[in-house]
């Protein structure tokens, strides 16, 4: 058996996973080489950072570019509802506020490698691409229009992919392979390890608006360039408000998959249909234009039975993803490159890519991947209800927490528990003042395999 080989890591996938990566490895001076089928720019979903990702952007050194680009920063969140009015809505210790909005800001707690108090609103298609020209201008070979067809592993030394370039098939063999294939799931694929996620079958329409009027829809002017979170008066639903630039902004909507399939397949159709159960809402984007294609996203949900093994890893979408709620896309791919590089670089270090090297990188991102998916499971079933906690004061800073991405380090908050209680106490009792406002998705009583 051979021990050449061409490289020492080998990434599949150039999105913010791979090229990070590819960043951290080939500063701690591995050979390390991207391949990418697409050719960037080119346009993707998940448009809206969490603060968590500012410390990878630091480390890397990707971030001078990235504030160089101009995107729009990102200072905090809101959520508005239809049916905002006035209630008595804590379970424990009752206080009046308006049930269904609420905001927050990024700067009310302070976060572990996080320098300043936003982040940002990208459009993908370019901050993608600048994530990969910095992996490239730090020593990284990058190769677009390229397809990985599948890996080897039977040679115990190295792994030897087939790559696609052009009309040849051309066998490149590294020590070690990442893949960071997003929701192509190459490995996962191949593997035959990916599991349809039991409850999370989302589906999503959007499209870029010209001239949507923000304020109009703000419940604070001065904040109208938050993320923002539209509940729909429809169970299990919302819209996404996302700043790409001072004029442009994406909305999406996003439901379960079978009201799409029940609606038929016309994505302009099943769009107007939803948003316009928010009268204002609809009205404000009748007054746009829009400058982009409805596009659907499908196929949301899933996890990996094995996320590493001998001489691979799995990061960002390629290895899990639940539901864009809260921009978790991103910041999951981020974070498992730094906890996976941090690894591999140890393992480099060993000479030894043997699948027990990585097991730090498993514990800490199954960890934090499945405080996501409870916070996303008990946010669904609260619906306009967890606004209630945002503006409670003993949970405020725990529910910031949670929306700055910091969920890795630790075992589950405290207000997840607090959360899932709440929810089983107001499930018991019908006569309950919340009983009527509960979402219908319902999480299992465990989150499936990572």
């Amino acid at each position: 058996m051979s021990t050449d080989y061409d490289y020492d890591v080998a990434i599949i996938g150039a999105g913010p996973a791979g090229s990070s990566a590819a960043a951290y490895l080939a500063k701690a001076g591995m050979s390390v080489a991207v391949f990418e089928s697409e050719i960037f720019p080119r346009e993707h979903v998940g448009e809206s950072l969490v603060p968590a990702t500012t410390r990878v952007l630091l480390e890397t050194g990707a971030m001078e570019a990235v504030e160089n680009a101009g995107f729009p920063k990102k200072y905090g969140a809101a959520w508005t509802s239809a049916q905002s009015r006035n209630v008595i809505a804590n379970v424990f210790n009752k206080f009046s506020h308006e049930l269904g909005s609420a905001e927050i800001q990024f700067n009310e707690r302070d976060q572990p490698g996080v320098d300043r108090d936003y982040t940002f609103h990208v459009d993908r298609g370019r901050f993608d691409l600048i994530l990969l020209k910095h992996a490239e201008s730090v020593g990284a070979k990058v190769f677009q229009g390229v397809r990985v067809l599948n890996a080897d592993f039977d040679d115990p030394q190295k792994v030897t992919l087939t790559v696609r370039l052009g009309p040849r098939e051309v066998p490149i063999s590294a020590r070690m392979l990442i893949d960071a294939s997003g929701r192509q799931t190459m490995l996962g694929r191949q593997l035959k390890v990916k599991v349809a996620d039991p409850v999370f079958d989302q589906y999503a329409v959007h499209a870029w608006f010209e001239g949507l009027d923000r304020k109009a829809l703000a419940f604070n002017f001065e904040k109208s360039d938050y993320i923002y979170i539209h509940f729909l008066p429809i169970s299990d639903t919302w819209v996404w408000q996302i700043p790409i630039s001072d004029t442009v902004t994406s909305v999406g909507v996003v439901t379960q998959k079978q009201r799409f399939a029940e609606a038929g397949t016309d994505r302009e159709k099943f769009f107007w249909d939803f948003v316009s159960s928010r009268p204002d809402l609809y009205e404000a984007l009748q007054k746009a234009e829009r400058v982009r294609p409805f596009k659907a996203e499908g196929d949301y949900s899933y996890a990996m039975q094995q996320i590493c093994g001998d001489r691979f890893v799995m990061i960002g979408d390629a290895a899990r993803f639940v539901d864009p709620i809260f921009s978790s896309g991103v910041s999951v791919a981020l974070n498992s490159a730094r906890l996976a590089s941090r690894d591999i670089i140890a393992a480099n270090e060993a000479g030894d890519f043997s699948r027990e090297r990585f097991a730090a990188y498993e514990r800490v991102i199954r960890n934090g991947v499945r405080n996501w998916y409870e916070f996303i499971s008990v946010y669904y079933r609260l619906n306009i209800l967890f606004t209630t906690f945002v503006q409670d004061p003993r949970y405020r800073l725990d529910v910031v927490r949670l929306l700055q991405g910091e969920l890795y380090d630790d075992e589950e908050p405290e207000v997840l528990r607090i959360m899932r209680e709440t929810v089983a106490a107001v499930e018991e009792d019908e006569t309950h003042l919340w009983h009527e406002h509960l979402g219908t998705l319902r999480a299992p009583t465990a989150a499936p395999a990572f």
